[in-house]
């Protein structure tokens, strides 16, 4: 089996199977301390040893089959964290079962908990927290096998303070009153899934449902509940036409979490209960490809999973094929075309900023030694998803497509597997075909830095819009500033508004005059659509208008989306004008920042200590 680079544990030698989970939350000592206690089975003979991933972790006691087991600590890494070797008790034969159970207590700085004292939160009253463990993070909360190659079931008993509510990446298996503190009450959840580790999440905070669905309650502090449940209503809709499309949803339950505004992704696709972000809540629905995105993953990344995060866009690559497919059908084919073309000029955008020879950019990257954290771009989504479309042109078309991905998810459900594996399973599905798929630069798509060998075919009625308006600004004199008007906008979705500015940014800044008028006539500030609020102020500073300043560095504050958050410090920090205020907005966040957000942004701007 090929290692996994990102990972201490050797998954050839023992296996983690089941877990069984027991923790406090401590909102004081902000730590989470309990037993993760594993179904571990041998993989090979006379097995008498067992490395899983720790990080800032601490270790009081590890028993096997209830016996004292001897166990240290290995060398630390500076991303990877620390292996925790354990020695058995006793020999297990190949096949034979264990349980090793582990006193484990998580840091105040865990890479993978954000804690947030009453204050920080929409209620003002009680604490919060959340976990985001992909990709290399579960090991920042308990000793675990950390590599998407291992599945596992979980059972979990959580103790938190009684007037708060655990949520977990699991169905609901009932509370109790918390028999050792009165004050506490115990929430227990049940994942008879096998999933990787990653996809382990817990949430607590002061948090309220509404049903949205037959299998969707929308979770959220009492601020944000109806304006999430109106937002999301289309859950449903979308988990219908994904049934359609790629087969039966496994996991019973879809419900949606809305996290406070620092959660550093769009979305989160932990299983029953996705993650996402508040950016989301635009008024209108119109962000709701996350929700189709997230959705998605149900079956590829949670079902049909990577071994190893080097082949991540086969979790990605696949989903956001899945997401287009889905709007295709709920707002047609040309809706379909439009995105894929948005995401063709987001990778330009990516590789733009990373470099076209950057190693990053390649469809399957080497990590070794590599942070996955660092190594993140929509290069596995974009390319990956270009890779697919390219495909799908190929060989015949969206319906014949569909059918090789149903049958791929079919053979690889519950597995986790490498490029090589999907590849195999495309010739073999498309055996009548292997002449056209010998003609694809298989080499280049997947191992060669930049944009893909070849660009897919686009229906353009969407985008003829946004790129007329878009041409017309950066052909215009000053003399022509006049022809503008806000009628310019009046046929325009806000889907053609991302995009016209999403163009715009990939041309030589416009002159600040022309961002001026931009304004005067369109009135973007008073836009707070994210996705178009965000590209608006990136085009304000990169025609270096001061007026955007304070604007830029409020956005980049007041929620922390990576997708948002970093380009915005990045221009602000390459802007003279802005440098310094940058770096002491950063500096003043930084504590109540993500600690992978508050890592990243910090190496942007030169201050990582």
């Amino acid at each position: 089996a090929m290692a996994d680079p990102c990972s201490f544990a050797s998954p050839s030698c023992c296996l983690t199977r089941h877990l069984y989970l027991r923790c406090r939350a401590d909102f004081g000592a902000r730590a989470l301390r309990g037993t993760a206690a594993f179904t571990t089975r041998a993989e090979r003979e006379a097995l008498r040893c067992l490395v899983l991933d720790t990080k800032d972790l601490q270790v009081f006691k590890v028993t096997v089959n209830g016996q004292d087991a001897k166990f240290v600590f290995g060398e630390k890494h500076s991303f990877k964290g620390t292996p925790l070797e354990i020695t058995l008790p006793f020999e297990l034969r190949r096949g034979q079962e264990a349980i090793v159970e582990i006193s484990f207590e998580s840091s105040p700085m865990s890479s993978a908990l954000q804690w947030f004292s009453p204050e920080q939160t929409s209620g003002k009253k009680h604490p919060f927290l959340f976990s985001q463990c992909q990709a290399t993070h579960c090991r920042a909360i308990f000793p675990c096998q950390d590599t998407p190659a291992v599945k596992l079931t979980y059972y979990a008993e959580v103790s938190v303070p009684k007037e708060l509510v655990a949520l977990m990446s699991a169905n609901r298996d009932g509370e109790m009153p918390d028999p050792e503190d009165s004050s506490r009450k115990i929430y227990c959840f049940s994942q008879n899934v096998p999933i990787p580790c990653y996809l382990i999440a817990l949430v607590v905070g002061a948090l309220e449902s509404r049903k949205i669905g037959p299998r969707t309650l929308v979770w959220a502090e009492k601020e944000l509940v109806d304006k999430s449940a109106y937002e999301f209503a289309e859950a449903e809709a979308m988990l219908k036409t994904a049934e359609d499309l790629a087969g039966p949803y496994v996991w019973g339950q879809y419900d949606l979490l809305v996290l406070p505004p620092s959660f550093p992704y769009g979305g989160m696709e932990n299983p029953c209960l996705t993650f996402v972000t508040p950016t989301l809540l635009a008024g209108d629905r119109s962000l709701s490809n996350v929700i189709a995105h997230e959705i998605s993953h149900s079956w590829t990344g949670n079902l049909v999973t990577n071994k190893t995060w080097e082949h991540f866009w086969l979790n990605e690559g696949h989903t956001v094929y899945l997401e287009r497919r889905i709007g295709g059908r709920l707002f047609g084919e040309q809706f379909r075309h439009f995105k894929a073309l948005g995401g063709w000029r987001e990778l330009q955008n990516t590789i733009n900023t990373l470099g076209d020879k950057n190693p990053v950019t390649n469809l399957v990257p080497n990590l070794s030694e590599v942070d996955p954290d660092e190594a993140y771009s929509s290069v596995p989504y974009e390319k990956g998803f270009a890779l697919l479309f390219y495909l799908e042109q190929l060989l015949g078309g969206p319906d014949v497509f569909i059918g090789f991905l149903r049958a791929y998810i079919q053979q690889f459900a519950y597995k986790s597997i490498v490029t090589e594996d999907w590849k195999k399973f495309l010739y073999s599905y498309f055996k009548d075909k292997v002449d056209v798929l010998d003609k694809v630069d298989w080499n280049s798509w997947f191992y060669a830095p930049g944009m893909p060998p070849v660009k897919p075919t686009y229906d353009m009625t969407l985008a003829n819009a946004c790129v007329a308006l878009s041409q017309r600004w950066i052909k215009a004199k000053e003399s022509d500033l006049g022809s503008f008007s806000s009628a310019d906008l009046k046929d325009m979705s806000s889907h053609q508004l991302i995009e016209f500015l999403a163009l715009l940014l990939l041309e030589a800044p416009l002159p600040v005059s022309h961002v001026q008028r931009m304004q005067q006539v369109y009135d973007f500030n008073a836009i707070h659509n994210s996705e178009i609020r965000f590209r608006w102020l990136r085009l304000c500073l990169k025609s270096r208008w001061e007026e955007a300043i304070p604007l830029a560095l409020k956005m980049a504050t007041d929620q922390g989306r990576m997708k948002f958050t970093r380009p915005l410090f990045r221009d602000l920090y390459s802007f003279d004008k802005s440098r310094d205020l940058a770096v002491k907005a950063f500096l003043e966040h930084r504590a109540s920042m993500h600690p992978v957000t508050s890592m990243l942004v910090g190496k942007d701007l030169n201050q990582d200590q």
